[in-house]
């Protein structure tokens, strides 16, 4: 009884992210680097699904699978990239009890949400290439539906399971996060209370929720890979293999660095190591895959001239750029007028 009333007074209200401390002289490029990163992920994934929304011929189940991936990326980064520029700008590196659960709840959530959608997306190339004559058959819109709320859904319970579990921890001290965001391991490392039940319920979740779409993903490609390398003709194989390799990058991107962060052992030499490959697809990710998905995909290239031809040839940016031109002619006529 003793015991736990001394824990319940001097339970922690806060935790302090540590994030970069040790590059102090760096915190204002830190800001303007992650700002810049911020924006362009925002801008990058609001096109994409103003894309997907707005252009007809997008409107197919690979492009809705790839909006639902821009929108997952969108809240992704809205959930880490605020708190970390506020750290940087301010020094401030408190972050409350209830945030840093609420944080840890919606990183759960989204990246439980981003395996199921990947895997999805890898199903439904492994039906576009090696089922194309019954593609549209079984790739139904009702279907489509249905895989994509069921990957948000089995976020969502995931999250919410871990968060139940997360909140009955006692935390007395210390309260310093060795991390930029509330990492699972970086948090359970400061409860004093015994995590061994947590511990099994992240395990036992992750060979449930996480395992078998990474499975199914990679049962998806070799099957791909399997039926590309049997196409006779050259051009046949390079076209099949384009519709999938924008996601075969992000796949491997994701997959990799989660891999690496996840598996290295927890020691203190590697600690460094661990934030930078987090960046990688906590803050990389969200902004590598609009360029992998336009850079590498002719039709989203195609929408993307076609919106903006649109919108150059809109009467108002008509006149507006008729009233630049005819600014700047009267500038060069003054200016010759003066020089005369």
């Amino acid at each position: 009884m003793a015991d736990a009333e001394d824990r319940n007074q001097t339970s922690i209200t806060e935790f302090i992210l540590l994030g970069f401390e040790t590059l102090p002289e760096l915190q204002i490029l830190l800001f303007l680097l992650f700002l810049i990163i911020y924006l362009a992920t925002m801008a990058g994934n609001v096109l994409i699904i103003v894309l997907i929304i707005t252009v007809q011929h997008l409107h197919t189940p690979m492009y809705f699978f790839l909006g639902n991936l821009s929108c997952l990326e969108t809240c992704y980064t809205c959930t880490l990239l605020p708190r970390m520029l506020a750290s940087f700008l301010t020094g401030d590196r408190t972050i409350s009890f209830s945030g840093c659960f609420i944080q840890f709840f919606f990183y759960v959530f989204l990246i439980v949400t981003e395996c199921c959608l990947l895997s999805v997306m890898s199903y439904d190339r492994y039906l576009a290439i090696c089922k194309p004559l019954h593609y549209a058959a079984l790739m139904s819109e009702r279907l489509c539906f249905n895989l994509a709320a069921g990957s948000w859904m089995s976020g969502f319970i995931v999250a919410s399971i871990m968060y139940l579990f997360l909140i009955r921890l006692t935390f007395c001290g210390p309260n310093q996060i060795d991390h930029f965001f509330c990492d699972f391991y970086a948090v359970i490392k400061l409860s004093c209370s015994d995590t061994y039940e947590i511990e099994l319920v992240d395990y036992s979740l992750s060979c449930i929720f996480v395992l078998p779409p990474f499975l199914l993903t990679l049962m998806s490609y070799v099957c791909i890979i399997t039926t590309i390398v049997r196409i006779p003709s050259s051009i046949g194989r390079e076209k099949a293999f384009s519709t999938c390799s924008s996601h075969i990058t992000v796949v491997t991107i994701f997959y990799g660095t989660l891999t690496i962060v996840y598996m290295l052992p927890k020691i203190n030499t590697l600690r460094a190591l661990n934030k930078i490959f987090s960046l990688s697809y906590t803050v990389l990710t969200p902004l590598v895959n609009p360029l992998i998905y336009s850079l590498r995909n002719k039709e989203v290239r195609e929408a993307v001239r076609k919106v903006v031809s649109v919108f150059m040839n809109c009467k108002g940016m008509q006149t507006f750029l008729n009233t630049m031109r005819r600014l700047k002619q009267n500038g060069n006529n003054r200016n010759q007028s003066s020089g005369k």
